[in-house]
């Protein structure tokens, strides 16, 4: 993969369009990419990264941060990458989401959300592939064959992460390596083993708790009868089997005893339930002759009663007979007696009728010739009704139209007082336009100058506020940089004092007649004396470098917030932050206040629009119902005078036909009740004569029928007569005493009472209650007992036969649980190797073991280039010795020093040495993650800083390392401060930082 261009445009610290060309700087094969702390060295490495996989590595992964704060509010942030992989030639284009100024708000915002689009140059034109972020990350991930983490590591080496790596422990080189290499299915595998074994090892639990349960089930067969005491000369434990025996001999033994158990229960069964049949029969036998007996004397006692019953029950037959011959002239009695009170009832209605008409005044003696001029008169009444009817419409009529005529009158003059009064309103208000209008102009104007006097105020507290923080950290940058240069000098006047000590250290080796390891003279005169030992020394020197270096990044971190504090501050003098405060409030305030005042006036200038635009509505409103108004009055006073004229003639006319009324309709109301009384008189009069008719009729009948019946009187008829109620009793109480008789004959005719007869003939009795509940008690006894020792029985029965069904299923269910015991065992042994546990001796997992073999060959690749960095001294060595304090091993790296022969940890590295197995580890993990890629071809390389820690020699032997790296057309970008690069690579990208952001731009520099 080559990359040929890029374009950034506000992201990161570019705010404005820049361009790089990498073909152009590939031209040597090695370019620097330098540039001050925080200029955006990183950036650039980062908009590559983001444009190819859409994020930035690590921490820098914060989406709403990748938009220039330097960009116009309008700028669009936007990464585009040109670059060639497998033979293809491709640019993306991506832009994260960021907030656009909304135009609709001066202080609103709208989230504009990231876009995507991937071309490829097809023969010389630039064809579209896709603008969905998913699928143009699958396309790059299948071209570029690595995902970010892999291509962090390999395109882009950071020294910082690997000097980390070089030094960790076993378990952090497994994270990094199993994210390089994607080692997670055999962690898969691990997890999958220990599921298989788990699940066997529960199964077995399963078996062995499902064999325990049929063991428990037969103890407690066993404990049901009773078998765990001795119990005909055997005894079974109703336990269980005992430690060490065999549990399939103990179930034959409780089989044997559980069936010797049954076959005793049953036999005691069999005689408990013959004695309780021969008890039960004779108890029935004893209770049967008593029941006779006693059925016996209850017959002789109903006998007794019947007996004194039958004089009663033939007085009341005779009774009975006496009343049916009276009922057959029921019907000729009522028929009499009912005819006789209608015409009594008649006769008094009509004498309450006349004395009606008398007191009405009315004539009594021919109501019939009455009632015909009644009717007479009511014709002629009701033919004129219609007209008295229509003249007091006409009445009501004449006195709505005088009300509509006052009301409208009424109307009109108030209408037309309303009308003078909005009159006089609406030039009131006319007069007030032009003052407000004046003042109403203004606001717009106002408004602006406000909003940019409030702008101000803000503007210089923002700048008061960052001037303090900028002075604040000017100090701190100030006292930072003294405590850097003392420790500096501290870590240098130590290092002077352990080369100065380098003479005692050799002399305290020397030994009288061996030659000197310098000047090779067997002879040592005057050997120079050690101040200090060089362990302390070398221990201090360290010491005092590690302060130095920490004290160095504080340094620089404070620079980086000191540029900051200065970039804000010159930004708010450049808008007006310098201004006097106080002159800027009091701005603020004026301009507050008129926006206010013409805001008022503009909305007092509304109001009196709106009201004189409705004055002038209700005033047209108004001229309009006043002409209505009075149109109506004149109208209704004209149709009232026609009305009235209309109702006199009517009522002159109708005046002889209602005499002393007041009304027709009340005359004919009197006329309707005389009319009632006549017809009622004349009513009565033919019911008289009717119900006469029917007693004559009624009597004649009843006096016919009396001696058929045996009557010589209707009274005498009338006494023999009973209620319906005695006539039932009386019919039930003979019913009862024929039914009884019949009773008694059938009974003394059955077969328990003549046998009781006899035996009580013979003196053969029954026993008494006492001796009778005895039998009853010895039968019921006998057949509890019965019942119990039958259930007994049963159950041993059923206990039997579950027995041996358990016992069967025992045996199968332990042939079945030995294959998957020996399963579990072999799959436990197997888990427990592949994480590292059991017998691996070396605590090796499989993805552990994986690992290593990866270890191992990125170990050979960094050493083919750490050997010419340093001088052919060190190489780097995988080991998989066992750790310490029973920790996992497998991924452990050793350094070789081939001067000495002796292997020791990557810890031991000084400064330099540890720059450059960490670069040349650094490169042989790209290598072998590159292999592992499918053999993506890297032909563009970062490598960011750690340079300065090597001196001049080891930076010639790293260089000549690097440069054997654009073998085969590779380009190698380095990042680094380092002066003397400068000096050594011509081609350099150099990002030049400003307070209005970042620049780039490609420079040549001529080699001394």
């Amino acid at each position: 993969m080559r990359i040929h261009r890029l374009d950034i445009e506000a992201f990161g610290p570019f705010a404005t369009a820049q361009h790089i060309d990498f073909d152009a700087l590939s031209a040597q094969g090695i370019f620097l990419l330098n540039g001050a702390t925080g200029a955006g060295k990183t950036s650039i490495l980062d908009a590559i990264c983001f444009a190819l996989y859409g994020s930035v590595p690590g921490v820098r992964q914060e989406g709403k941060r990748l938009r220039s704060d330097h960009a116009a509010p309008g700028a669009e942030p936007r990464v585009v990458c040109e670059f060639s992989a497998r033979g293809r030639r491709f640019q993306v284009s991506r832009s994260p989401a960021w907030d656009r100024p909304s135009a609709r708000g001066r202080n609103g915002f709208t989230t504009q959300q990231a876009k995507t689009l991937l071309r490829e140059l097809v023969a010389g034109n630039w064809e579209e592939k896709s603008s969905r972020n998913d699928e143009v990350g699958a396309e790059l991930s299948d071209v570029l064959g690595m995902d970010r983490e892999q291509f962090t590591r390999v395109v882009m080496l950071p020294q910082g992460d690997f000097a980390a790596f070089l030094r960790s422990k076993a378990s952090d080189r497994l994270e990094l390596l199993q994210k390089l290499f994607g080692t997670q299915r055999f962690e898969a595998v691990e997890r999958q083993l220990a599921r298989q074994a788990a699940e066997a090892v529960r199964a077995v639990q399963d078996n062995a708790g499902e064999l325990k349960a049929l063991l428990d089930r037969v103890a407690a067969e066993c404990d049901q009868l009773g078998l765990s005491l001795p119990a005909e000369g055997q005894a079974v434990a109703a336990a269980g089997p005992s430690a060490g025996q065999d549990p399939e001999a103990w179930l034959e033994e409780a089989e044997v005893d559980v069936h010797h158990e049954w076959h005793r229960r049953q036999e005691h069964a069999t005689a408990a339930e013959s004695l309780a049949g021969r008890l039960a029969e004779e108890f029935q036998d004893a209770q049967d002759k008593s029941l006779r007996h006693s059925r016996l004397g209850a017959a002789m006692q109903r006998r007794v009663l019947l007996e004194l019953a039958a004089p009663r029950a033939l007085e009341n037959k005779e009774m009975l007979g006496r009343h049916r011959r009276a009922a057959v002239l029921s019907g000729h009695l009522e028929a009499a007696d009912s005819t006789a009170g209608k015409y009594q009832a008649a006769v008094a209605h009509v004498a309450g009728i006349l004395a009606q008409l008398e007191a009405a005044g009315l004539d009594t003696a021919n109501p019939a010739e009455a009632l015909e001029v009644v009717n007479a008169t009511r014709a002629v009444l009701e033919a004129r009704l219609p007209d008295e009817q229509r003249m007091e419409q006409i009445a009501a009529r004449v006195s709505a139209k005088n009300r509509e005529h006052s009301e409208h009158q009424a109307s009109a003059d108030a209408a037309s007082a309303s009308l003078k009064k909005l009159r006089e309103e609406a030039s009131a208000t006319e007069s007030g336009f032009d003052a407000l209008k004046l003042i109403a102009d203004n606001v717009a104007a106002l408004g602006r100058e406000a909003a940019d006097a409030a702008e101000l105020v803000d503007i210089v507290s923002r700048h008061t506020t960052a001037s303090a923080e900028l002075e604040t950290i000017t100090e701190d940058h100030r006292a930072a940089r003294t405590a850097t240069q003392d420790l500096r000098q501290r870590w240098l006047d130590v290092r002077e004092l352990r080369l100065a000590n380098a003479a005692g250290e050799l002399a305290a080796a020397l030994e009288t007649g061996k030659p000197c390891a310098v000047c090779g003279s067997e002879e040592h005169p005057n050997p120079a004396a050690a101040a200090r030992s060089a362990l302390s020394i070398a221990h201090e020197e360290e010491e005092a470098r590690q302060l130095f270096e920490g004290s160095e990044k504080a340094l620089g971190l404070l620079a980086g917030k000191l540029s900051q504090a200065a970039q804000v501050v010159a930004g708010l003098e450049a808008r007006g932050g310098s201004a006097d405060a106080v002159e800027a409030a009091s701005r603020l305030v004026s301009a507050q206040e008129a926006v206010s005042e013409a805001r008022k006036a503009a909305a007092a200038l509304d109001q009196l629009r709106n009201t004189h635009e409705a004055l002038t509505k209700r005033i047209d409103h108004l001229q309009a119902e006043n002409a209505d108004y009075a149109a109506a009055s004149v109208q209704a006073a004209s149709a009232a005078v026609l009305l009235q004229e209309q109702r006199v003639a009517l009522e002159t006319d109708l005046t002889g036909l209602r005499g002393d009324f007041p009304s027709l309709r009340q005359r004919l109301e009197a006329l309707d009740t005389e009319r009632a009384l006549f017809e009622a008189a004349a009513a009565a009069d033919r019911e008289v004569g009717r119900a006469r008719q029917a007693k004559e009729g009624a009597m004649s009948s009843l006096e016919k029928a009396l001696p058929a019946a045996g009557f010589g009187a209707a009274d005498e008829a009338r006494r023999e007569l009973l209620s319906p109620a005695d006539v039932v009793g009386l019919e039930q109480d003979l019913a009862d005493f024929d039914a009884e008789t019949a009773r008694l004959d059938e009974l003394f005719a059955g077969e328990d009472l003549v046998l009781a007869a006899k035996e009580a003939s013979i003196g053969e009795l029954p026993l008494d209650e006492a001796d009778l509940a005895g039998a009853k008690q010895r039968a019921f006894t006998a057949a509890d007992q019965a019942k119990a020792a039958a259930l007994e029985a049963g159950l041993a029965g059923k206990s039997a036969e579950a027995v041996l069904r358990i016992r069967v299923a025992y045996g199968k269910l332990a042939q079945a649980g030995r294959e998957p015991r020996e399963r579990a065992r072999l799959l436990a042994e197997l888990a427990d190797t592949v994480r590292g546990a059991g017998d691996n001796n070396y605590r090796m997992s499989l993805n552990s073991y994986v690992l290593a073999a990866r270890l191992e060959q990125v170990a050979i690749a960094a050493s083919e280039r750490l050997v010419a960095m340093s001088d052919g001294r060190y190489t780097l060595q995988h080991t998989d010795a066992r750790a310490a304090r029973n920790q996992k091993s497998g991924l452990g790296l050793e350094v070789v020093d081939e001067w000495t022969g002796q292997r020791r940890d990557t810890s031991t590295l000084s400064g330099g040495e540890s720059f450059m197995a960490s670069l040349a580890l650094a490169l042989g993990l790209a290598d072998v993650v590159q292999q592992e890629a499918g053999g993506v071809d890297i032909e563009t390389l970062f490598v960011d800083e750690g340079f300065g820690s090597l001196d001049e020699q080891a930076l010639e032997q790293v260089m000549d390392a690097l440069e054997g790296l654009r073998d085969g057309g590779r380009v190698v970008g380095l990042v680094s401060h380092v002066a003397e690069m400068k000096q050594r690579i011509s081609n350099q990208l150099q990002v030049v930082k400003g307070r209005n952001g970042s620049s780039i731009r490609i420079a040549e520099t001529v080699s001394p």
